[in-house]
């Protein structure tokens, strides 16, 4: 238990938690919009979208995670311009998008002169090396994008549901769609930095369903996100820290064993309600 709470004394450890919990909360809401939409793998597509982006700021020598922004918002406005106008169903759009991203993002490194750079943080994440310059920016879009859905939040839960209805509304559903998927975009390119390419997936989608078993408003879902998501990823950094392995993985694990846990004490509920 010492050896624990000595953890928090160390600037790594804090600036991880603090990216950990600013990374669960901008989750909660983007993931929350997700999942009501039934669009879980658009996280995924635009992910491994903005490999083409990584790849290409190598190629030019240009900030890496500012290719990445620039491909995720290209890339997400594309998926919601096919989906609409393109005539093509959405996840087929993903599918696309997803595979020419990743593609891209390989041909270019591949055709980095020099030294090929390392990758591994991009896809598996480094949350024990994050900065504080990491953590204000984490801060200012969590910051933004919580404004976006106090101001518009009735807009954007119509969107979410039912997107023709909201039409007869007079919901400027276009507007809404086009502004969430920039923030869906920068929302996950800022995640790849703590969870990494290949498992920031999971901080969009797990703690969202994990507290759908518990709440059924939107509202309810995004704080039930933010508890899950935010004591998820302190026992993952706990754990990481304990057992010397990596702190992204560490997280998805607490984070599905919460589901776990959250589903057999539900099904357990039922089914005692049940024999009453």
């Amino acid at each position: 238990m010492q050896n624990i709470i000595s953890l928090f004394e160390y600037q790594f450890f804090q600036n991880a938690l603090m990216a950990a919990i600013l990374t669960s909360a901008l989750a909660a809401l983007i993931g929350t919009y997700i999942v009501s939409r039934k669009v879980v793998f658009i996280s995924g597509g635009i992910t491994h979208a903005s490999f083409g982006g990584i790849g290409m700021a190598y190629f030019f020598g240009l900030n890496p995670f500012l290719g990445a922004v620039v491909f995720a918002i290209g890339a997400s406005l594309g998926i919601e311009w096919i989906s609409t106008r393109g005539k093509m169903r959405e996840d087929s759009a993903i599918a696309i998008l997803w595979s020419l991203g990743m593609a891209l993002g390989i041909i270019f490194v591949f055709l980095t002169p020099g030294y090929t750079p390392n990758l591994m943080s991009f896809l598996f994440g480094s949350i024990l090396s994050v900065g504080m310059a990491d953590i204000l920016v984490l801060a200012v879009v969590l910051v933004v994008t919580s404004l976006f859905f106090i101001i518009l939040y009735r807009p954007v839960v119509d969107t979410a549901f039912d997107p023709e209805f909201a039409r007869t509304r007079g919901v400027p559903v276009t507007f809404i769609r086009n502004s969430m998927a920039i923030l869906v975009a920068v929302a996950i390119v800022l995640s790849i930095r703590v969870m990494g390419i290949i498992l920031v997936l999971s901080i969009f989608t797990i703690p969202q369903n994990t507290a759908l078993l518990f709440y059924g408003k939107f509202s309810g879902i995004i704080k039930g996100s933010v508890l899950f998501g935010i004591s998820g990823s302190i026992l993952g950094l706990i754990a990481a820290s304990a057992f010397d392995i990596p702190g992204s993985a560490a997280i998805i694990f607490m984070l599905t064993l919460q589901f776990l846990i959250s589903k057999t004490i539900v099904l357990i509920k039922k089914r005692n309600q049940s024999r009453m």
